[in-house]
């Protein structure tokens, strides 16, 4: 039996400045930081006392922040993953998101969409994007941990999600999994069919005052 937490880091600098987020180090805000808070406190609620708990985490900074507290809350340590990075926007990064959109050439609705050129120097393929994040969820897997959380961002939850699902990567040009800053989603694959459920996606419940 395994359930897995995937946690959307909350609100960063990057989303308040109106800048490009991608590999953009940007840090979390005072509402940030309390609602990772409150992230923390919901997984301590959800999670058995004395239960063997794993943590993993993207490694830059907002969402290393949201691990840490979610890990003292837990008391256990990160374990930093730079696979679980928000897709990459090259040299879009940092720069007003006005200067992206100006730029950014979208999906073809038919056609070759994983390796589509964005018209961004830098950016990473969707395929490439994928691929990444489908090699960090094997890795987490291969260690059959009944609870473990996972702190990402909120385009890479999508491959999160498909690859747990085991989606074939091919088939991902067209998926979206949407998922709120500062949310939770359970997965759950019971002991018995060794069914991989869906169980809540991108929960804010936690956030409400």
């Amino acid at each position: 039996m395994r359930t897995i937490y995937v946690v959307t880091h909350p609100e960063a600098t990057h989303h308040v400045e109106r800048v490009v987020g991608g590999w953009h180090d940007s840090a979390l805000t005072p509402a940030g930081a309390h609602a990772a808070s409150a992230i923390a406190a919901s997984l301590r609620a959800r999670i058995p006392q004395g239960a063997e708990v794993e943590l993993f985490t993207s490694d830059l900074l907002r969402a290393a922040q949201t691990a840490k507290a979610v890990g003292d809350a837990l008391g256990v340590e990160p374990i930093l993953d730079k696979r679980l990075r928000e897709k990459s926007y090259g040299e879009a990064e940092g720069r007003p998101q006005e200067w992206l959109d100006r730029r950014f050439v979208p999906p073809p609705p038919t056609g070759d969409r994983m390796r589509h050129d964005e018209g961004v120097r830098g950016a990473e393929t969707k395929a490439v994007f994928a691929r990444r994040v489908y090699a960090a969820m094997d890795a987490i897997l291969e260690r059959h941990g009944e609870h473990q959380i996972v702190v990402t961002h909120g385009f890479a939850l999508t491959f999160v999600v498909a690859s747990w699902i085991r989606m074939p990567i091919e088939s991902t040009g067209y998926v979206n999994f949407r998922a709120p800053s500062g949310s939770i989603t359970v997965l759950h694959e019971d002991d018995y069919f060794h069914n991989r459920q869906v169980v809540a996606l991108g929960d804010t419940s936690h956030l409400v005052p």
